[in-house]
């Protein structure tokens, strides 16, 4: 299943749903109404059986450079006003999402790939923050991930200089999971998605909740979340076929892996 509107495609196969920003002649700058349509898009994704995982990317060379500065200086009139707040509405998914970053990745865009579950980069994948530079503060969140991803040192270099980062120092800096050739970008996010679409759903989503919950604590508070989680989750009725018939699958990935 594919939806098309102006600013946003979708599609949908496999349970994996490929969300991607269009404006490529404005580098996916966040118009108002660019902000509004993945807004949409996210709270939908949010209600639809149909998705399970969410592959998050821009056309052309950027996944987003940020916030329309055209509309935030006042030099372009923003052709609409912003309906719902799209940090959240990411948040609200309550669904794996795997950033797939083809390009730049600018302040309120490095936001929106912080919000990812994790990232895989395209060689030609750049980051910067530069909200000092521009004079803004943060409103999404990148003060407190991206010193949490890779270290508060790096993190204030990033943010207090505005220089840009490039794919192979991200990846070796803990950014992003992995650096793909251009061209192996899609698939690559999109085999891991499928991946993660053929877990156990339930035990998916408590592994995800926790991880989070835990990543937002100290880790006195996330070892606990952790340990009432477990204790939850064992409460759940299993049937035994269905961890005999998981059981397989993991044994013939783990053989078809290790060929």
């Amino acid at each position: 299943m594919s939806v098309a509107r102006d600013l946003v495609l979708t599609e949908t196969k496999g349970g994996v749903t490929t969300v991607t920003m269009n404006r490529p002649e404005a580098l996916n700058a966040l118009s108002a109404a660019l902000r509004n349509e993945l807004a949409e898009v996210f709270t939908e994704l949010a209600q639809e059986e149909a998705t399970e995982v969410v592959v998050f990317t821009g056309t052309g060379r950027a996944f987003t450079v940020g916030l329309d500065l055209k509309e935030l200086g006042g030099e372009k009139a923003a052709d609409t006003v912003i309906k719902k707040d799209l940090g959240k509405a990411m948040l609200n998914l309550n669904k794996p999402i795997i950033g797939a970053i083809n390009g730049y990745a600018i302040t309120g865009g490095f936001e929106l790939a912080l919000m990812c579950d994790f990232m895989i980069a395209s060689e030609d994948a750049k980051f910067a923050d530069t909200h000092a530079r521009v004079g803004v503060v943060p409103g999404w969140g990148l003060s407190q991930r991206l010193p949490r991803l890779i270290g508060i040192n790096r993190a204030k270099e990033l943010s207090l200089t505005g220089n840009y980062l490039d794919a192979e120092t991200a990846y070796a800096w803990g950014l992003v999971n992995r650096v793909v050739p251009a061209g192996e970008l899609m698939s690559t996010a999109k085999q891991l998605a499928s991946d993660i679409v053929s877990t156990e759903p339930v035990t998916r989503n408590a592994v995800r909740q926790i991880m989070d919950r835990g990543w937002h604590a100290s880790l006195a508070e996330g070892l606990d979340i952790e340990h009432k989680a477990n204790r939850l989750h064992a409460k759940t009725e299993v049937r035994p076929e269905k961890v005999a018939s998981r059981r397989v699958q993991i044994q013939q990935r783990g053989r078809t892996q290790s060929d």
